[in-house]
């Protein structure tokens, strides 16, 4: 008994360390992982995947427009009464069973190039609907990268408001002992235990902070926000350098390779085509048509000859003043029905024309159809050129954020080197109890306020580097 709850106990533990451990692995990302994981369940692009299929079966559709239009009918009944035999279009008053069948085709030769038209103009709107989708997965991908990086900057910041709490925490440890001896005033002691106090504060903003960061990326991926969340770290320590970037050269590169544009491209394209398959609905169309058919009646029958005598009549002929009778000949039939197999055989017809379908009066349907698609050029043009006009303006946006985040890293650089040889200086002086309180937490605010500068600035020069690389078509991870 003994030894079986033994084994019983260590299953049960194997079994919650193996779910542990997959729970872990799960609330493990990378940068990759994250983004793959918001492009499989973000529901925009869902969105836009639906709306591209829904494209895909309309592109589907006029191309089968180009193709014959077959339909078959088959029909089997049954008349009473007084009614007309289909097979021999005579009238009869009895019950008739029968049936049709019948195979039709038609083909548009000519509409000009209507159909065609339609065709191409629902290809570009499909190919735009492509572009949409990968224009999705770009934003996600830039916005993940965005909320990534945010969590791990306050991740970042995190450990270093920890670093700060850790630092006054040991100075008060210090300055408890001498107040307890009665070697320093009291209100020093009190000041670093305010100061400690606010150092706690901020660290648990901070953690507010990464946990909303956390909730933010989580949104983005359309999973459950957990904060057990770990993103693997981003290593930032050589930033690329400041490079000059030209607002052509930019707005060429990102014009040719930006699914945005090439959507609002396609439109356009799409747009004409369906302006040049309007009007062709306004002119005369050539088609040809054809069809196959049979049918079977019960009542169809057939007479076969059994016999045949001469009779005499009624009538008769004077030969030499005698009345001499006039015989004829009286044939016996036989009636018996027609098969189901020979009547499907011998009723077998087919047709066979040729014709041309003039538009007179429509409705003013065709008119419609057209002035709508000439809205729908002057839509897509506007949109292109907003979307263009747009482009350009994030882009020299984008080019200005980067300058100012370069410049702001340099100076804060520099400002957290200063502070530090303040701190230092302040941290002596008071350990040697010729300073002040009042210097030493001003040099320590300012050196933490510092370094939070210029953690937060590091990570915005790496965003701003990011979105450069966006438009300019560089790898992005």
């Amino acid at each position: 008994m003994k030894r079986t709850k033994r084994w019983s106990g260590l299953i049960l533990a194997c079994c919650f360390y193996i779910v542990a451990s997959a729970q872990s692995d799960s609330m493990n990302f990378t940068l990759q992982k994250c983004i793959e994981t918001a492009i499989r369940n973000n529901l925009t692009i869902k969105q836009t995947e639906w709306q591209m299929r829904t494209g895909k079966v309309t592109m589907d559709e006029a191309k089968a427009n180009l193709l014959p239009y077959v339909s078959g009918n088959i029909s089997h009944g049954m008349n009473r009464g007084r009614n007309i035999d289909p097979f021999t279009n005579s009238y009869v008053n009895q019950q008739i069973t029968f049936a049709n069948y019948g195979l039709n085709g038609s083909m548009i030769l000519w509409n000009a190039g209507s159909n065609r038209n339609a065709l191409t103009a629902s290809r570009e709107a499909y190919e735009a609907g492509r572009m949409d989708v990968q224009q999705a997965k770009e934003n996600i991908t830039i916005n993940v990268i965005l909320a990534y990086l945010q969590v791990v900057n306050n991740e970042e910041q995190l450990l270093q408001a920890t670093r700060q709490t850790d630092v006054t925490r040991q100075q008060l440890k210090r300055l408890d002992i001498l107040n307890n001896g009665g070697a320093i005033a009291p209100a020093t002691y009190y000041d670093m235990k305010g100061q400690l106090a606010s150092d706690e504060i901020n660290e648990l903003n901070i953690r507010g902070a990464l946990e909303s960061s956390k909730l933010v990326l989580a949104e983005l991926m359309n999973v459950p926000y957990s904060s057990s969340i770990q993103l693997a770290p981003v290593e930032i320590n050589s930033l690329p350098e400041k490079a000059e970037e030209h607002l052509q050269q930019v707005y060429d590169a990102a014009s040719k390779q930006l699914a945005v544009i090439k959507a609002a491209d396609l439109r356009i394209a799409s747009a004409q085509a369906g302006y040049r398959s309007a009007l062709g609905q306004r002119l005369p169309s050539l088609y040809v048509s054809t069809g196959l058919g049979t049918n079977y009646s019960s009542a169809a029958s057939t007479a076969q000859l059994v016999s045949s005598t001469d009779v005499p009549t009624s009538d008769y002929v004077t030969v030499n003043g005698n009345k001499l009778p006039v015989f004829t000949t009286q044939r016996t039939y036989n009636d018996s029905k027609i098969n189901y197999i020979n009547q499907f055989t011998n009723n077998f017809n087919s047709s066979l024309s040729v014709g041309i379908r003039v538009p007179i009066l429509n409705g003013g349907q065709a008119r419609g159809r057209i002035e709508l698609s000439k809205i729908d050029i002057e839509r897509a043009n506007f949109q292109a050129l907003t979307t263009r006009n747009q482009l350009q303006q994030q882009i020299e946006q984008a080019i200005l954020n980067k300058s100012l985040a370069y410049d702001k890293l340099a100076k804060l650089t520099q400002q957290v080197n200063d502070f530090t040889a303040s701190f230092k200086a302040a941290e002596i002086r008071f350990s040697a109890g010729v300073g002040s309180i009042v210097e030493y937490v001003i040099a320590k605010n300012n050196l933490d306020r510092a370094n939070s500068n210029l953690i937060a600035a590091r990570y915005e020069y790496l965003v701003r580097n990011k979105i450069m690389d966006y438009y300019l078509g560089r790898p992005l991870f």
